[in-house]
């Protein structure tokens, strides 16, 4: 009775029963098998002898940047640095390289890296290691599906851009009722992406811009009455610019311009060329280029004629200057813009910006926009030929995510 009493529960289980139960484990068994196991952590070892086991990030500008989950995000200078040992694929780019064209790229050792005695050595997954870099010259060190994605990958249209956007606006209720909005949007796209890979070719585009209204409401003189009246500003500028290089430093460029000035009668000014430019200062904190074009210059004034408006050949003559340190950022252009067929349509541009970190992204701006049109036609009142620009605002970066 005793032997039954234990079989029985089984014995009249439903068939329906037996097969979930096959089906279960059959799924549990085969989830066990296809788990793979975790891949082995990186190893970074400290000269005071602190071992952390988690992910080489990467190593730029003399730092080690390691993830370890305990700690995080860790960047350790490489003389704090005893042993590394990678579990992953790695590429060095040794300093002493001058040309990282997409060629030369290509041919970039990738493996293992195993770092001692302040030298790194690559492991490659096929053929031998390669001889000891020097911990000096080894200027980066990255994942190989990073460089894979900067050597061999082409960002979409819509990816890849750095810049920045800025709005201001003034409004006042008074005997005149006054208000002014500015703004601005600066885009640019380095291809590669990275500072680590030499350039291959650049895209920029560029628009700011004022508008503004003074109004004085009609009012009695006693019996008179004097009508309204009104005083506006509106200044636009928008460019946009394609850079090739063909060596590290040198590239062609194409560009187009237009700008509009309210004040000094200018209707549309467009400029259409192309020309060279010249990477003559390139830091860590700061960039300057020359560049200088051959162009087609159209002028067109408020209410011109055939006789005022203009159709000139000259050129651009520019300086653009970027600093970048930690509490501000500052911007500045420089452009000369000579007519050869008509000595006296010259203009000259200088903007400057001041830009202060807040919050994140966030940054409090102040900026001059500077010009001089040497033509402008004769008017009522008269036309000065300067027009000077101070803006304030809010300036949010734009920082690409691929």
């Amino acid at each position: 009775m005793f032997k039954f009493a234990e079989q029985a529960p089984f014995r009249f289980l439903s068939p329906r029963i037996h097969i979930l139960f096959v089906v279960v484990l059959s799924v549990v068994l085969t989830c066990v098998a296809q788990t793979k196991p975790a891949p082995d952590p990186d190893v970074l070892v400290l000269k005071n002898g602190d071992t952390l086991h988690g992910k080489l990030v990467s190593a730029v500008g003399g730092k080690v940047n390691f993830h370890s989950d305990p700690l995080g995000d860790v960047s350790v200078a490489w003389e704090n640095v005893k042993e590394i040992h990678t579990a992953g694929n790695f590429a060095v780019l040794d300093s002493s390289v001058k040309q990282r064209g997409k060629k030369r790229a290509q041919q970039i050792p990738i493996g293992k890296v195993d770092f001692s005695d302040q030298a790194v050595t690559v492991h490659p997954e096929s053929g031998p290691s390669l001889p000891p870099i020097p911990a000096k010259n080894a200027e980066y060190i990255v994942d190989g599906p990073t460089l894979d994605k900067e050597i061999n990958h082409h960002p979409s249209l819509a990816a890849g851009w750095n810049g920045a956007a800025t709005a201001g606006a003034t409004l006042v209720s008074a005997t005149q009722n006054q208000y002014t909005f500015s703004g601005g949007v600066g885009l640019v796209r380095v291809v590669p992406t990275v500072d680590w890979l030499n350039p291959r070719n650049r895209t920029s585009a560029d628009f700011t811009g004022s508008y503004g209204k003074i109004t004085q409401p009609a009012y009695f003189s006693g019996d008179v009455l004097v009508p309204a009246t009104f005083t506006k500003s509106a200044i636009f500028h928008a460019d946009a610019e394609r850079d090739e290089y063909f060596a590290p430093r040198f590239f062609g460029l194409v560009q187009i311009a237009y700008d509009h000035n309210f004040a000094q009668n200018l209707q549309l000014q467009q400029i259409y060329g192309g020309g060279i430019g010249w990477t003559f200062l390139k830091t860590e904190k700061q960039i300057a280029d020359l560049k200088a074009t051959v162009q087609y210059e159209r002028q067109s004034f408020i209410g011109g004629t055939s006789a005022t408006n203009e159709n000139l050949i000259g050129s651009t003559f520019s300086l653009d200057y970027l600093l970048h340190m930690k509490l501000l950022t500052y911007t500045q252009g420089v452009a000369y813009i000579p007519a050869y067929n008509n000595p006296r349509a010259y203009s000259v541009n200088e903007t400057n910006t001041l830009a202060f970190p807040t919050y994140k992204n966030l940054s409090f701006s102040v900026g001059t926009l500077d010009s001089y049109l040497n033509n402008p036609p004769a008017s009522e009142p008269p036309t000065r030929r300067n027009s000077f620009q101070f803006t304030m605002g809010f300036t949010y970066a734009i920082k690409s995510k691929y």
